[in-house]
């Protein structure tokens, strides 16, 4: 792990659960979904949340929420092939069914189907199946965002990181790409003490859509090949598959271990581990 990172050129970092892993946030945010919810599903409603955060539920992050249909889909990252598809109660659609939906590579569009890259994901598509609209979703999101500046909020620094990137920004380019909005992602940086630490900042890349044409642009900009570039997140769909199918070398951050293979692929439980 050492090597990779010191004979890269570029590094290339996730934001939210990679350089800050709380949650609490998440269950805020479901938590307003909740009281949006009819009173009589309101139990259900977040019950069904917490089997999600405890891997028993068809929804879990890794996986992607057909909104159409109503099911958790199991995605082959590398091939985009849609392998299983799970009904909320866990019942598996039938395979001619699944063959018939599903024929080919799955395109992710944040509009039917979606990529749950992150815990911010859990909620909305709890709140989607339970009848709750657009509006309301980012309603409570836009809340969450000020519960996220507010006193009653504190982000945990993880050891080590500033320091470390203090010293790879010396002989090595640091770029944060991220979903997040730019004012979101510079309160962040700031409140975890790593602001003015990468050399550019991409914000709201819509990551999976356009993870591919985001990392690119990087490349390009410094002249980097993908073996000297490594991507760093926690979340495989969005920033690892797609690294990986591009020739980069990549660091995936993921507490419970992952079973694929891949000469490029270095999976460590915590970023701390990494550094």
């Amino acid at each position: 792990m050492r090597d990779l990172i010191e004979n890269s050129e570029l590094l290339i970092f996730d934001l939210d659960g990679t350089l800050y892993e709380d949650t609490d946030h998440f269950d805020y945010y479901c938590r307003l979904l909740q009281q949006r919810a009819d009173r009589g599903i309101q139990e259900e409603f977040y019950g069904a949340y917490e089997k999600m955060k405890k891997g028993l539920h068809p929804v879990a992050v890794g996986k992607v929420y057909d909104l159409k249909l109503d099911m958790a889909l199991t995605v082959d990252p590398l091939t985009l092939q849609v392998t299983a598809a799970h009904h909320w109660d866990g019942s598996p659609m039938e395979e001619e069914t699944l063959k018939r939906e599903y024929p080919g590579e799955l395109l992710y569009d944040f509009e039917r189907f979606i990529a749950i890259g992150d815990g911010w994901w859990l909620p909305y598509v709890t709140a989607m199946h339970y009848g709750l609209t657009q509006q309301d979703t980012w309603d409570a999101y836009n809340a969450t965002k000020l519960y996220m500046v507010s006193d009653e909020f504190s982000l945990s620094k993880t050891p080590g990181l500033k320091e470390s990137l203090e010293r790879l920004k010396k002989d090595k380019y640091l770029v944060l790409m991220t979903n997040s909005e730019e004012d979101d992602v510079l309160r962040l940086l700031k409140e975890l003490g790593l602001d003015g630490l990468f050399h550019v900042i991409y914000p709201s890349t819509q990551k999976p859509v356009k993870t591919k044409e985001v990392l690119s642009e990087i490349l390009a900009k410094w002249k980097i090949v993908p073996e000297k570039a490594v991507s760093i997140g926690d979340n495989f769909i969005n920033e690892i598959a797609p690294a990986l199918l591009m020739g980069l070398n990549a660091v995936y951050i993921q507490p419970n271990g992952y079973q694929l293979q891949h000469d490029n692929l270095t999976v460590v439980p915590t970023l701390a581990d990494a550094f």
